[in-house]
């Protein structure tokens, strides 16, 4: 089955730092340039995959945007769509790891290349044999890239193509008055939903849903698959069966030495999305979806994790075998 993914949003290098509980308003060392962003890491782990995506972005002149560039482009991105400003940097996130496994960011993206991606951007030679648009949340970062993104998803959509959307929800995006009505519209389109189980409660109707009551609704809505990403706990998916009564499936997740938890949900949603556009089975698309954010989490760096198909078998022979 034919498919080819787009993809849209931030591209740009992370800094991790050095150590745990590291602060910001102190000195200290950190490690990088990382190549980064979590659309970028989507399309990464799809070419990885061997499926061709497209992705558009914006980055600097500079030695970073080359590395970017470079990156994706050998790991099998279709990188037509990325473009390199003379006037903006690239940029850039600071990283810092709690004990909690939680994480602090800093980011450089509004004011960098990233901030310029607009409407103008989206090429429609590029998207003319696109099936699929991927959305992530994190990239509805200005009213620029929200036009970016729905001339993209309407395009796709007037084709017959189809959505899939992560809201990846950052505390720091909660002040962009436009991401919550981009939210809504960007719903009525979605085909595939992959929140994570502490993003559930902000789509629920009613305070004191459960994650079932919120996903029945959400798929009474016209959404066709759901998937809860519940990290190194696995994954529930939610579906409607043909006699529209509701269908659920839990996969557990597989154990590993977490080393950078960066990327691994955009990995997840990357490796899914594919095989389910590819005709696997649910089941089975959990499963190497659970691999990959496994594997993901396994090397420092954003990126450094994604995955090839052969090296997801080999991975679930592995843990099957124990």
């Amino acid at each position: 089955m034919y498919f080819k993914i787009c993809t849209i949003g931030e591209l740009l290098v992370e800094f991790l730092a050095k150590t745990q509980n590291q602060r910001f308003d102190q000195t200290g060392e950190f490690i990088g340039p990382f190549v980064s962003g979590a659309p970028a890491i989507f399309a990464d782990q799809v070419a990885k995959l061997g499926f061709p995506v497209v992705f558009f972005s914006c980055v600097g002149k500079d030695a970073f945007g080359k590395m970017c560039i470079s990156r994706l482009k050998n790991d099998g991105v279709i990188i037509d769509g990325i473009t390199s400003h003379h006037k903006a940097n690239t940029g850039s996130a600071f990283v810092t790891y709690k004990d909690s496994n939680e994480r602090d960011f800093i980011f450089n993206i509004p004011n960098s290349a990233c901030g310029l991606l607009s409407f103008n951007h989206i090429n429609e030679n590029l998207l003319k044999d696109c099936t699929h648009l991927h959305v992530m949340g994190s990239s509805l970062y200005s009213f620029r890239v929200i036009d970016a993104m729905r001339k993209a998803l309407d395009i796709i959509k007037s084709k017959g193509g189809t959505i899939s959307f992560d809201p990846n929800l950052r505390k720091e995006m909660f002040d962009i008055p436009e991401m919550e009505q981009s939210f809504d519209y960007i719903m009525e389109y979605t085909d595939i939903f992959l929140p994570s189980e502490n993003e559930v409660s902000y789509f629920a109707e009613h305070n004191g849903e459960t994650e079932q009551q919120t996903m029945s609704t959400l798929l009474k809505k016209g959404i066709k698959h759901i998937v809860v990403k519940g990290g190194n706990k696995g994954a529930n998916y939610y579906g409607l069966n043909e006699q529209g009564n509701l269908k659920t499936l839990h996969i557990d997740g597989c154990t590993v030495n977490s080393v950078d938890p960066t990327g691994a949900g955009d990995c997840f949603g990357a490796t899914f999305v594919s095989l389910m556009l590819a005709g696997y089975s649910v089941e089975k698309a959990l499963q190497y979806a659970n691999a990959s954010g496994a594997l993901a989490v396994s090397k420092k760096g954003p990126m450094e994790g994604t995955s090839t198909l052969v090296e997801l078998e080999q991975f679930l022979l592995h843990v099957s075998s124990k």
